[in-house]
């Protein structure tokens, strides 16, 4: 398939800056998976009303750390910014890194620590971080919220709240499992009641997720790998639910990939941890998720690639559309849709 098949006219002053309060007072687009476009407009909070009683819905809980570092060159004093991605070895890191550097340069950030450049490419940048104490010591103290490039404002003290699902556990994302920031206490607590069961899995959330897709082929794009987890508890669940029929709903995108990477020959969910580099497109057959919510994509993602996949690349583009003119809210802070 052509990249350009995943684009769509869109209007950026759609884009949401902060979230709404309460979280699950966020609009929600209904889309049906099959036949004609028959859209319904609710918000979060009715998911109780709009999934069945036997549902099994599932969460990624991973946590957002504060990725985001802004320093300086020590030879220059020119301003450089890395985002942690992910640890190596002897206190190196995989980064993000804006700014001119070349290997061997020294980085600082502010007195707190400083870095060596010992690896700059295409494929990827390495730095050795030397700090007075712990890396998750130097992002609680100096680190940012690493907030996505389309909100066009720095984060600030809200954000550390706002940009962080209620239900997070296992620290380790550099960017937020969206659709999971709507879901509040009192929502959890009407799932609940009605009998839909929750289960949480982890992935943290990388860079790779992110990526542009450069290739005019997107079967030529190559996913990073990302580190994931299901406990044996959440396997044993999902497996019982789609042995009984239940359907299992997935909170994101993550979360989708999650379910699919670990599905064995035998259709049932394998536990414990893993990494993956599944690319979900138009054409995939799902083993696991019946139900998706997920916030609205950028166009031309490998993110909108699998919410294709997994509603119709024609009904998305009528789901797209509908929101457009509805004047839903889109991206990381914005509104919803559920496909089911």
């Amino acid at each position: 398939m052509r990249l350009s098949e995943f684009d769509f006219p869109f209007d950026e002053s759609l884009i949401a800056d902060y979230p709404v309060s309460p979280r699950d007072h966020a609009r929600l687009l209904v889309v049906p998976r099959k036949g004609e476009p028959a859209f319904q407009h609710a918000r979060v909070n009715d998911l109780p009303n709009l999934l069945r009683s036997d549902d099994v819905v599932v969460l990624n809980d991973t946590k957002v750390i504060p990725a985001r570092l802004h320093g300086t060159k020590r030879s220059t004093g020119g301003k450089i910014e890395a985002l942690l991605v992910r640890p190596l070895k002897e206190a190196s890191w995989e980064v993000l890194l804006k700014g001119h550097v070349d290997v061997g340069q020294i980085l600082e950030f502010q007195e707190e620590a400083t870095a060596e450049v010992l690896e700059r490419s295409q494929e990827r940048t390495v730095l050795r971080i030397d700090t007075h104490g712990s890396i998750k010591d130097l992002l609680e103290k100096i680190g940012e919220v690493p907030l996505p490039p389309y909100i066009k404002r720095p984060a600030d003290e809200r954000d550390k709240e706002a940009y962080q699902t209620v239900f997070a556990q296992s620290e380790g994302a550099v960017a937020a499992p969206t659709a999971g920031l709507h879901f509040t206490e009192p929502l959890f607590a009407a799932l609940e009641q009605k009998g839909i069961q929750l289960v949480t899995v982890t992935l943290h959330v990388g860079p790779g997720t992110f990526r542009p897709v450069t290739v005019d082929r997107i079967e030529d794009h190559h996913m990073a790998a990302e580190w994931f987890d299901i406990p044996e508890a959440a396997a044993q669940r999902l497996n019982a639910a789609k042995a009984e029929g239940r359907r299992i709903v997935a909170v994101g995108t993550t979360s989708v990939r999650t379910l699919e990477s670990a599905v064995n020959e035998a259709g049932q969910i394998r536990s414990g941890p893993g990494e993956t580099r599944l690319f979900i497109t138009p054409g995939f057959r799902f083993a696991m998720v019946d139900a998706l919510l997920t916030n609205f994509h950028l166009p031309r993602t490998t993110l909108l690639m699998l919410v294709s996949a997994f509603g119709g690349l024609d009904q998305l583009r009528a789901a797209y559309a509908e929101a457009i003119t509805a004047r839903y809210r889109f991206y990381s802070y914005g509104d919803a849709m559920l496909i089911q």
